[in-house]
């Protein structure tokens, strides 16, 4: 197989291609082509070793030199004087020959033989001495710092084989002392007041050691984990609410100000402009509400600045003021409740849980600022006004948010004292405006309660005037609640007879999957109720209700007194307003302890007169009788008129209260323990809040005179003896009272016509003899007298107008 291989001819090289091979057919000879390699090759300028420079001809008439080239030749031709010194031999040397000369210099490294001093594989030396590399540490040393001098060109042999161990790998590597380290100091970036000046912000105390570079232990990284993380929310919360933050100068450099004019425009701009960024976006305020608050304190501390700084009052005041102006208008219209800890440990949106921070957040600042307000109050300074303002004006626009039980009691108790000042009546203003605006009637119930245990603690030495406002309760006037005339509880549904079932309605059958649409429908009416913002009656008719027992819970208590207070006017005026909503049960009890009342201040006004003491006290024994009198009439007003009671008592009490007041000159001024609630632009009070003894008086008339029932009208006789008893008190008393009196007067004798008798002074047969000195209007014989005293009024009274009203009253006889 070889042999025959090697044995074979090789194919002719064809120089055609196939086309012409198949149109010779062998007759013509193939055309050789001209090889290439015969021509000659054109030298190319890279393989040259030397490109000339080509020069410049100087009979060239196409290179033309203007004079300003010139110019600019001999200014700066000095400037271009280096390229003379150029090798004009290194320039013309082509880069063939530029590599051809790098290859001739380059150094060649030979490799070094070393002689083979160790032990043969099979030897059994074991001498140690063998294998010592007989190498100094010394040595070592200066061939290290000799090879670093050592340039590539002078490269020792023994350095030369790539694979031998460098002198720098052997020597080995020093460690640095923790011992050595120092603590350095970073200087802080400085910062530019408003004023022009740079203030230093300080050090910051850096330390470098190894313990840094080395990896710590668990316990270190855990421990200095949790400080950082302790540290750092709390100073970025300092910084943001007292440093120099968002372009502002910090807090304490505007209170160190020397000027108290500059200091004081200062933090006028610093706080009008973060008001305007918090009004511009809330909810990323909390930084600036925290820095707003800042400027209402009293002292103001920094981590940079320890020492406190006092704050100006002026610039408290108005950061005060700001505040308030800042919460009315972002916080939301409903309260926000705490997080329990299951919602906290689930996972919700990133809007939710923003929406969640903003929440906790303002009721945190919100809480700091109600504190701020408080201690104001407490301590008594000079912006406890301002504070109270402030904690009024938020009760009333804010009642639906969180801490309103804090403000209520703050303002309750400004009200727990004997005087009355500008301050009690801003308190109880206030309280009078939840309770008018009061929808649910919770706020108005803790109120009560709060103005209930406070009487109680104070022993019932309070202003009456701090239960005026209790006039103006909502109770269930809106819901149109009707006490019965008869009786207060439920009428009994009437008892089925034995063998009748009654009549209930069909139960209708629902399958399973109706029953889950009726739940889901009804779940989807409770939200939409709940959408609707709707009060519930049955809810609010059961906080009413508490509300209700607690308001007559305290009446009762001032009433049950042992000794008469200065509340019970007011105890007397709360019960008589709000009696048609109690249960008529409570009436007997109530009449008993009304008519023990009466004989007390009786005892009281004796006493009193036969002691050495001013007439203003005796006044206040009347009206408190009065207030007794008009009280029980207007209990049996209403439902009370079911109850068959007998209020002659009341009635003979009045009538002999009569005269005495006829030397009363105080009769038109509200005695000093009274509920006053009139203001100066709409007049005097109705609805149970009279003023004067007048008012308390001619009411108690006109209770007694109103037919209580359609066709019965007083006996002639009681309204004889009061009209005659009326004549002689009004000769004595001032104009208002007298034209009061007589108005009464001719009401009584056009009700009934036997008084007109009384009007004629002419002799007549009488039956006995008037009794003025008697104090019953059954027993003084009324009819056996006249009404002379109207002649004296029509004739000699200073007032022309208290004579025309007697002329006019004369005149109306029949003839």
């Amino acid at each position: 197989m070889a042999g025959t291989t090697k044995g074979k001819r090789p194919a002719p090289n064809s120089q055609a291609s196939s086309k012409k091979r198949k149109l010779n057919d062998g007759k013509h000879k193939p055309v050789k082509s001209k090889s290439k390699s015969n021509e000659p090759k054109k030298e190319k300028l890279a393989d040259r070793g030397f490109i000339p420079i080509p020069a410049l001809d100087k009979d060239d008439d196409d290179v033309e030199i203007s004079d300003q080239d010139m110019d600019v030749l001999a200014e700066f031709g000095g400037a271009a004087s280096f390229l003379n010194k150029l090798d004009s031999k290194g320039i013309m040397r082509s880069k063939k020959e530029t590599q051809r000369l790098h290859e001739l210099t380059k150094p060649v490294r030979k490799p070094q033989v070393y002689d083979d001093d160790l032990p043969s594989i099979n030897s059994d030396d074991e001498d140690e001495e063998s294998w010592d590399s007989n190498i100094d540490d010394n040595d070592l040393e200066l061939s290290g710092s000799e090879d670093e001098d050592l340039s590539d060109d002078e490269t020792p042999d023994h350095l030369e084989d790539s694979d031998a161990e460098m002198p720098y790998e052997t020597k080995p590597r020093k460690l640095r002392d923790v011992t050595q380290d120092k603590q350095t100091d970073v200087q802080s970036l400085p910062i530019k007041l408003a004023n022009g000046h740079i203030q230093q912000t300080g050090k910051k105390a850096i330390k470098q050691d190894m313990k840094s570079r080395s990896p710590p232990s668990d316990s270190e990284d855990t421990d200095s984990e949790e400080e950082q993380e302790k540290e750092e929310p709390r100073s970025r919360l300092e910084d943001v609410a007292t440093g120099a933050r968002f372009g502002r100068t910090a807090v304490v450099d505007v209170l160190q100000t020397s000027s108290r004019r500059q200091r004081v425009e200062m933090a006028k701009e610093q706080i009008a402009s973060i008001c305007q960024e918090i009004l511009a976006d809330p909810e990323n305020s909390l930084g600036l509400l925290r820095r707003l608050h800042t400027f209402s304190l009293k002292t103001v501390s920094t981590p940079t600045h320890p020492e406190p700084v006092p704050n100006d009052p002026i610039i408290r005041k108005l950061t005060i003021l700001s505040q308030l102006a800042i919460y009315k208008d972002i916080i939301p219209g409903y309260r926000i409740r705490p997080l329990t800890e299951a919602e906290k440990a689930e996972k919700v949106s990133q809007m939710v849980a923003r929406t969640r921070d903003w929440e906790q957040g303002l009721v945190n600042v919100y809480q700091t600022y109600l504190r701020l307000l408080e201690n104001e109050l407490k301590t008594k300074s000079e912006l406890a006004d301002i504070a109270l303002h402030c904690m009024a004006t938020l009760l009333k626009e804010l009642t639906h948010f969180n801490f309103r039980l804090n403000l209520m009691t703050c303002i309750v108790a400004r009200m727990s004292k004997k005087s009355w000042d500008a301050s009690s009546e801003l308190c109880s203003q206030t309280l009078t405006q939840v309770f008018k605006e009061d929808l649910t009637g919770a706020a108005s119930l803790e109120v009560v309660r709060l103005l209930n245990r406070m009487i109680k603690e104070q022993h019932f030495k309070v202003h009456p005037n701090a239960l005026s406002c209790l006039l103006h309760l909502r109770l269930r006037t809106e819901l149109g609640v009707r006490a019965s005339s008869t009786h207060a509880d439920k009428p009994e549904k009437k008892k089925q007879k034995y063998g009748k079932k009654a009549n209930k309605p069909e139960r209708v059958y629902l399958s399973k999957k109706g029953r889950k649409d009726y739940k889901e429908q009804k779940e989807i009416q409770r939200e939409l109720q709940e959408a609707e913002a709707e009060v519930d009656k049955e809810e609010r008719k059961t906080i009413q209700t508490e509300t209700l027992k607690l308001l007559f819970a305290l009446y009762f208590r001032i009433l049950k007194n042992p000794t008469p207070t200065a509340l019970l006017p007011a105890a007397l005026s709360g019960i008589s307003r709000f009696a048609h909503l109690v249960n008529i049960d409570f009436f007997k009890d109530l009449m008993k302890v009304l008519k023990d009342l009466i004989a007390m201040e009786e005892e009281a006004a004796i006493a009193d007169l036969e002691s050495p003491g001013s007439s203003a006290s005796h006044a206040a024994f009347i009206s408190r009788q009065l207030k007794c009198i008009v009280t029980a009439f207007e209990l049996l007003s209403g439902q009370g008129e079911a109850l068959n009671i007998d209020l002659n008592d009341f009635i003979t009490t009045l009538y002999a209260i009569l005269l005495p007041l006829s030397f009363s000159p105080e009769i038109h001024f509200a005695p000093s323990n009274s509920v006053s609630t009139v203001s100066k632009k709409t007049g005097p009070a109705t609805d149970g809040a009279l003023t004067s003894v007048a008012d308390l008086l001619f009411r108690a008339l006109n209770l007694v005179f109103s037919p209580r029932t359609a066709g019965k009208t007083a006996p002639p006789w009681r309204s004889a003896a009061f009209g005659k008893r009326l004549l002689i008190a009004s000769l004595h008393w001032p104009a208002g009272a007298a034209l009061r009196a007589l108005e009464f007067v001719s009401g009584l004798i056009a009700k009934d016509p036997k008084l007109e008798a009384m009007l004629s002074t002419e002799d007549r047969v009488y039956d006995g003899v008037y009794r003025p000195d008697v104090d019953d209007p059954q027993l003084c014989h009324p009819f056996e007298s006249s009404f002379w005293e109207l002649h004296a009024l029509h004739r000699q009274h200073w007032d022309p107008r208290v004579r025309e009203e007697a002329g006019r009253l004369l005149s109306s006889r029949s003839s």
